[in-house]
């Protein structure tokens, strides 16, 4: 089967009609804009508060965003037509990811420009961007693809939404060690530490470990994510 990128088209043209008559996802996409707003108007010195805005973006719009639209295609029946269909794994992923990364990156922007975040070396944070996109857009599917409903997405996704946005916040609340050196190692975390390093001139020997970690997060959830579409291609 050759890759046709008029399939991944459809899929694409499909998924923006979807999106038109979907409230939830709208919400998704303003929550992030509000939060940023609300961020401008305050004044901290607080590191980690840096980069929320951002991240809120990511999991917000790129998880949530892509799960509704993969648990809608459940809700409506559609999505087992899909899977079954001529397409393949890669063109699925790829047709069912486009809307979501675009949507995304412009949430991301408008939320940098709302809240005034200085973004040093262009090159380094739009690479820690694209992993970010791979990696929150993975688990929103993964999350669509377990979920029976739209609705659903939300209490599954809800524990994703507070660790990753919030693990700063989470480990100052319980103090202890094991769930700070466990939170550290979050795609977010990663993310921050090394938007701080760039912001105070660092280079990529200060960012290569985070980079790194967001790699192999990316490369982790990629594979989660098609491993569960295989198991529910199968599913009767």
């Amino acid at each position: 089967m050759t890759f046709s990128m008029r399939r991944i088209r459809a899929i694409i043209t499909k998924d923006w009609k979807d999106l038109l008559k979907n409230s939830y996802i709208l919400v998704s996409i303003l929550l992030p804009l509000g939060f940023a707003a609300m961020l401008s108007r305050m004044s901290t010195d607080d590191s980690s508060m840096l980069s929320m805005p951002i991240n809120l973006a990511l999991v917000m719009t790129g998880a949530f965003v892509q799960a509704s639209m993969m648990a809608e295609e459940k809700e409506r029946s559609t999505l087992r037509v899909l899977l079954l269909s001529p397409a393949s794994t890669l063109e699925i992923m790829i047709g069912k990811s486009v809307l979501s990364a675009i949507i995304t990156l412009i949430v991301v922007i408008g939320s940098i420009l709302i809240s005034g975040i200085n973004i040093p070396e262009l090159f380094y944070f739009s690479i820690m961007i694209l992993l970010s996109l791979i990696i929150f857009i993975s688990l929103g599917t993964i999350i669509g693809l377990i979920s029976r409903t739209v609705m659903e997405t939300s209490i599954v996704g809800l524990p994703i939404l507070i660790i990753f946005t919030y693990g700063s916040m989470l480990s100052s609340m319980f103090n202890s060690p094991i769930i700070a050196e466990s939170i550290s190692y979050l795609p977010t975390e990663n993310f921050s530490s090394a938007l701080v390093s760039l912001q105070g001139s660092g280079g990529f020997a200060e960012i290569k470990w985070n980079l790194l970690n967001m790699l192999l997060w990316a490369i982790g959830s990629v594979i989660l994510a098609k491993f569960i579409y295989g198991k529910r291609r199968l599913d009767k």
